[in-house]
């Protein structure tokens, strides 16, 4: 009996084992131990640096009173406006002083995180005005020593955080030694919290992005409210923030390369989850393949 067979196709390759170049976003991730080391390295020489501003008593108040007389003739509005509304009840002047101590750093810390983890482009931007914009309140620190006006007997406000808690700060700024209490311009409380808020807008599509903005406008309530800084610290942020951003431009397609970077990750996932539920029905019902013959005679 003579019988002739023809190879049997080749089975294609599960989509599983198909190799598939990294998404964009994966690839523009920093190191992460790099990253870590850099960033505590400028928190660390922010904090040396901030040190190094203190003991200008005098002239920080001789500086506070030249702000509060720069604000009348501009005709801000007085800070006392808005510490009257919080001095109405203690829980919200309490609420205040607790905004004040405990969201500004792990807040940024956490955009940071989830920037690095989800919008690495727009992390490495978002770091660099960050780091652009400390190093300029530093030098202003250095050069501009500012008594806040929590300190000032002309402003006549109240040191809720001394009187109602919790506060940051010691009780004598010349023995203060976890702070420096005449570093109060330009305000990096308003000038990360709108950072923060600029930077999500930027790396969102959600419709509802744009409430990000309530954290700056929260933190410009509660800092001025708290008698902690000027409208004019908050004027002045706001100032180099938006020089830093001028200067430090976001990637052109930053946004579009991330979002592809996304839904090739998805589209991958699926493939993936298609491939093995295939992979399992076939495995199933699949019979053992017989090689086809072709012109068999007896």
């Amino acid at each position: 009996m003579e019988s002739r067979t023809e190879p049997a196709e080749a089975e294609p390759e599960p989509a599983a084992a198909i190799r598939r170049p990294s998404p964009p976003s994966t690839a523009a991730r920093p190191p992460l131990v790099r990253e870590l080391l850099l960033v505590v390295g400028l928190f660390v020489v922010y904090k040396v640096g901030r040190q190094l501003a203190d003991g200008h008593t005098a002239e920080a108040f001789r500086n506070a009173n030249r702000v509060w007389d720069w604000e009348r003739t501009l005709h801000l509005p007085g800070e006392g406006s808005v510490q009257g509304v919080l001095l109405h009840s203690d829980t919200l002047v309490h609420l205040a002083n607790t905004y004040y101590a405990t969201v500004h750093f792990p807040a940024t810390v956490a955009f940071l995180v989830w920037m690095y983890l989800r919008r690495p482009v727009h992390y490495v931007w978002a770091r660099r005005v960050l780091a652009a914009v400390t190093a300029a309140a530093l030098a202003l620190h250095l050069t501009f020593p500012l008594a806040p006006p929590r300190l000032l007997a002309a402003a006549g406000l109240v040191d809720t955080g001394q009187v109602y808690g919790p506060t940051v700060y010691g009780a004598h700024p010349a023995t203060d030694e976890m702070a420096n209490q005449f570093a109060a311009m330009p305000s990096l409380h308003f000038g990360w919290a709108l950072m923060v808020a600029i930077g999500l807008i930027a790396a969102t599509r959600s419709r509802l992005r744009w409430l990000w903005l309530l954290h700056p406008l929260l933190t410009l309530l509660v800092i001025v409210g708290t008698a902690n800084h000027y409208w004019l610290d908050a004027i002045v942020a706001t100032a180099l923030l938006g020089i830093a951003l001028a200067v430090v431009r976001l990637p052109r397609g930053a946004g579009a390369t991330e979002a592809h970077g996304l839904v090739a990750a998805e589209a991958s996932g699926e493939a993936d989850a298609e491939a093995g539920n295939s992979g399992g029905a076939g495995g199933a019902g699949e019979k053992e393949s017989v090689p086809e013959l072709v012109g068999a005679r007896r």
